[in-house]
């Protein structure tokens, strides 16, 4: 982004802020998150600047240790950052509490994890009502949701199954329309596809891309799988606490 596409803002702690003019879906100025230690702090994430606008899905690749987890944690307000604003949907974030955080994440925030986290006891149709009714959703016009977003990821006929009874890409695939149930702004999935098998892995990467493309949300998406990656709309990774952009050799259009 050039300067002209950003606009001056003041934080909390009075430095100087930027936001682009232009909405992106999320955007993280000058944003670092640090850890104490004995002896100084544990810097991972310094001073990120980083947008991912609608519509566009990033890959996120980068090794272990180097802050993967943290930037989707701050991205998604699960951790606040120590310095720095993200803003969802252009609305700053780090001057609300933790219940309009919980809010805002509950509403425009999905999420993705290599294990599903599905509740074992209730069927897929099930697992993905929960979500919109904890949001205040009708029962009837979250089934009906909950049966199309399913039907969308090809699981039609596995409505009233138990994640028992599903395969590890099935599971998977319910875990992804839990997460965008309630047509969240953004959708931020933490190697989503690690724990499956090559095939199984690029079936679940397709539908999950046809779902982010259909509904025009934005996505990160934090894998090792650089052939996953070059599908992406454009790579990233974290050198020194920092977000860079990354080229990666025959990257798919």
């Amino acid at each position: 982004m050039d300067a002209d596409q950003k606009a001056q803002t003041t934080g909390e702690s009075g430095t100087t802020q930027e936001a682009p003019a232009e909405t992106p879906a999320v955007f993280l100025s000058r944003v670092a998150r640090w850890y104490p230690q004995t002896q100084g702090r544990l810097e991972i994430l310094k001073s990120v600047d980083f947008a991912v606008w609608p519509g566009e899905i990033v890959a996120l690749v980068a090794p272990s240790g180097t802050g993967k987890s943290t930037l989707l944690h701050v991205a998604g307000l699960l951790e606040r950052p120590d310095d720095g604003e993200v803003y969802v949907g252009g609305e700053p974030t780090a001057h609300m509490d933790d219940a309009g955080r919980t809010r805002l994440r509950r509403e425009e925030i999905g999420f993705v994890y290599q294990f599903h986290h599905l509740l074992p006891e209730f069927s897929a149709l099930e697992n993905v009502v929960m979500p919109q009714i904890i949001r205040g959703l009708p029962k009837a016009e979250a089934r009906a949701r909950a049966g199309e977003l399913l039907a969308f990821l090809g699981l039609a006929d596995r409505l009233s199954h138990r994640p028992a009874e599903l395969s590890g890409g099935e599971q998977q695939r319910v875990a992804i329309a839990r997460a965008v149930a309630n047509a969240p702004r953004v959708l931020l999935a933490d190697e989503p596809t690690g724990n499956l098998d090559p095939q199984t892995s690029a079936h679940v990467f397709q539908t999950l891309v046809s779902l982010v493309r259909a509904s025009g949300l934005a996505a990160v998406i934090a894998t090792h799988n650089h052939e996953l990656a070059r599908r992406m709309d454009r790579c990233v990774s974290i050198r020194d606490g920092r977000v860079v952009e990354l080229a990666l050799p025959g990257r798919e259009a």
